[in-house]
């Protein structure tokens, strides 16, 4: 008695179709599962042998052995269950049927037959999609997550005893679908950069910063509304498009994060604590998980108090920062998750925060503080196009009843711009100013002869890297494209120099 069916194993964000074949054999009643099987699909033996017996079946007394091919493959993850299930009822004769060799079957049995949501099923389904499975039965709960995804039918399961009567045609379950823009989790911001009282400085290198997608770094002592300003990025970000949104919603999927199943449209920012490892922020782990930067790909990773993490943590960071992807290598295999993301980070000048203040002193001693600015490294500082200094507001700015540009006047300024970039960059497979390679500058990034006799000062003046020259004119295409200028005039360079001359200030 054999039967062959098939289900999904993840690897990164691709899935895999794994064959689950199935023997019963005269002998005695064992239960064995082979094929490189994690400690999860090991421990489904028990589950898969209550829920048969508890929807009302007799589980076979004979010797089982399921294989799960290919067998060089490492399969994780509890979503196997419920094709074990169905292996073995098809080949004790429960299930009539036996031919499903376009159909996938994922899912994690209870003791009691219910069949569980499992974390990860977005990438698994589009993945079988692509590779022209037809039809994928998945668990109840988890239906509104890939319901979007068409060209492939999605059949939710509620119970293993309702997934038989199903295979059996004694049931009929139609597909699930719903309109992608349904599906949508529709998100209003409680904040606005409206709130902010002052700070006009930090509003416009927040705007160019969203707008070309640069990195940046904001310095300023406690209470200068750093943190304020930066936790209101996302709301004049772009949204999301489409695809996008998908990318975005398969990493929270693999995490577990993905509270509502639904298609997430808002631009993810996380804020890590200070005290994150740097797997925590990388990604890895035994099962490899995003970390913190992939899950930021799309959106703002935020670094508050910046000098608080730990050294090492923050060198890990410049490899995704430049390549937008994180490769985790083990024995067997190497995963890799997508990391594209702004980077900004907050920082005080010194240990109590008040070096360079006019309203308060400064009691860190000069070995204190060059410790403190020490734990950031040139190599990290140099991939942050903007460095911006906050000063604290005074009474006149909180105590002003003028109107301040709101979150969405902003944004539409930003889309503007973002118009302008999409246009510029049809061909050449990149989406802002911040990713213009180093061959393409000259394309997209010509200089007048005033504006590069004004680069080559400031080089000289600031003994500016290659890398912190390709930045500033980055950041001045930004500039020129808010104010809908074609080309980048001097006033847009001066200003893009403005915003790296910090280094020489804090770090010498």
């Amino acid at each position: 008695m054999y039967s062959k069916i098939k289900t999904c194993t993840l690897q990164g964000l691709d899935g895999h179709i794994i064959e689950v074949e199935t023997d019963l054999a005269r002998g005695m009643p064992v239960f064995n599962i082979v094929g490189l099987p994690d400690a999860s699909i090991k421990e489904s033996k028990e589950r898969v042998r209550a829920a048969i017996k508890n929807s009302g079946y007799e589980f076979p007394l004979n010797r089982i052995t399921i294989n799960l091919a290919p067998a060089n493959l490492k399969k994780e993850g509890s979503q196997i269950d419920l094709s074990i299930a169905i292996g073995i009822l098809i080949s004790n004769g429960i299930i009539k049927k036996s031919d499903f060799r376009d159909t996938i079957f994922l899912g994690e049995l209870s003791l009691d037959g219910k069949i569980n949501e499992v974390d990860g099923l977005l990438p698994m389904v589009i993945s079988m999609r692509e590779l022209n499975i037809k039809r994928c039965i998945i668990p109840y709960n988890n239906k509104n997550e890939c319901g979007f995804i068409s060209d492939i039918e999605i059949i939710p399961i509620k119970t293993l005893e309702e997934a038989i009567s199903f295979l059996n045609e004694e049931l009929e379950i139609k597909p699930f679908s719903e309109d992608e823009n349904v599906s949508k989790i529709i998100e209003e911001f409680d904040l606005d950069f409206y709130d902010i009282k002052g700070q006009e400085g930090l509003k416009r290198a927040l705007e160019i910063a969203a707008a070309g997608s640069h990195n940046m770094l904001i310095i300023g002592p406690p209470g200068s509304g750093k943190t304020m300003a930066a936790r209101r990025l996302p709301t004049i970000l772009p949204e999301l498009s489409f695809e996008e949104s998908i990318e975005v919603t398969k990493i929270y999927s693999i995490s577990g994060l993905l509270s509502s199943h639904q298609l997430m449209t808002q631009r993810p920012f996380r804020a890590p604590h200070h005290t994150c490892s740097s797997i925590a922020l990388i990604g890895g782990g035994r099962t490899p998980r995003p970390g913190e930067v992939s899950l930021a790909h799309q959106g703002v990773l935020f670094l508050d108090e910046l000098p608080e993490f730990s050294k090492n943590v923050l060198e890990v960071l410049r490899q995704p920062m430049e390549d937008e992807v994180v490769h985790i290598a083990r024995v067997n295999s190497s995963l890799s998750f997508p990391a594209k993301f702004m980077f900004v980070a907050s920082m005080n000048p010194c240990p109590c925060g008040y070096y360079g203040d006019s309203l308060h002193e400064c009691t860190c001693s000069q070995r204190d503080i060059d410790r403190y600015l020490g734990k950031i490294s040139f190599p990290l500082l140099d991939r942050i196009d903007i460095h911006f200094e906050v000063q604290p507001v005074n009474y006149d700015e909180l105590k002003n009843t003028s109107k301040a540009d709101t979150s969405n006047m902003i944004r539409n300024r930003v889309n503007a711009a973002k118009t302008i970039q999409i246009k510029r960059f049809k061909r050449d497979k990149i989406y802002s100013n911040s990713q213009i390679g180093n061959k393409d500058m000259k394309k997209h990034c010509t200089l007048k002869e005033s504006s590069e006799s004004i680069m080559e000062m400031a080089f000289k003046k600031y003994k500016f890297s290659a890398r912190t020259y390709n930045k500033i004119i980055k950041v001045a295409r930004t500039i020129a494209d808010l104010e809908g200028k074609d080309d980048i005039e001097d006033n847009h360079i001066l200003e893009a120099i403005r915003y790296r001359t910090l280094n020489n200030k804090y770090w010498g």
